[in-house]
């Protein structure tokens, strides 16, 4: 079977172009995440979490979310969690609802650290940031779908993106959320919104 990692099939077919490219990406994210774990002495996973952490609200903030979020086991994340805990990090509270599970939040130090760390992406946005917006928006637009498909098909788990979400309709090719009563514009089609509600 021929591999979009040979340059010869690259040569002939896009959609291998665009994996490679996507695979070079996510190389840079690796890099940039581990020169932010190094400089807290955290591993990646811990950074993550922490950045995670400082941008969701509180009900997204338990292991079980994290878990799903991160395509991790409970235990990996718990460990996770207590190092973090360890280091003064985060905070654990109780649910009050449940004397099983509870909910994370960071410390003042911890936040500090996180919105420090999740600078990082600007290595990746300033470049973004010179191309024409028809390009970007074409851009946002398939990786949108490359997503959605990849979500249908289980290999990334939650996602909050209008596709998935119960308020988005989509007619004669132009989007419509329900919530605001609005067509979106390719532009305004969210990844992560805090609003989404999944199709049961």
């Amino acid at each position: 079977m021929p591999s979009p990692f040979d340059p010869n099939t690259q040569n002939h077919l896009t959609e291998s172009k665009i994996v490679v490219a996507l695979e070079r990406i996510a190389e840079a994210f690796r890099v940039l995440l581990w020169n932010e774990s190094k400089a807290y002495n955290l591993s990646t996973i811990q950074i993550q979490l922490l950045i995670f952490l400082a941008y969701h609200d509180q009900a997204k903030c338990s292991v079980s979310y994290l878990a799903r979020e991160f395509n991790m086991t409970k235990p990996t994340i718990s460990d996770s969690i207590k190092v973090l805990k360890e280091k003064k990090l985060v905070e654990k509270h109780d649910n009050p609802a449940d004397s099983r599970s509870y909910t994370i939040k960071l410390t003042a130090k911890g936040h500090n650290i996180a919105t420090h760390a999740a600078a990082f992406s600007t290595a990746i946005e300033t470049p973004l940031s010179k191309l024409p917006d028809n390009q970007k928006q074409a851009m946002l637009s398939g990786l949108t779908s490359l997503i959605y498909d990849l979500n249908r098909n289980s290999i990334i788990t939650v996602q909050r993106m209008c596709y998935t979400c119960s308020h988005y309709r989509a007619t004669e090719g132009k989007h419509y959320c329900s919530l605001i009563n609005a067509q979106l514009t390719t532009n305004q089609i969210r990844l992560d919104c805090p609003e989404h509600a999944s199709v049961v």
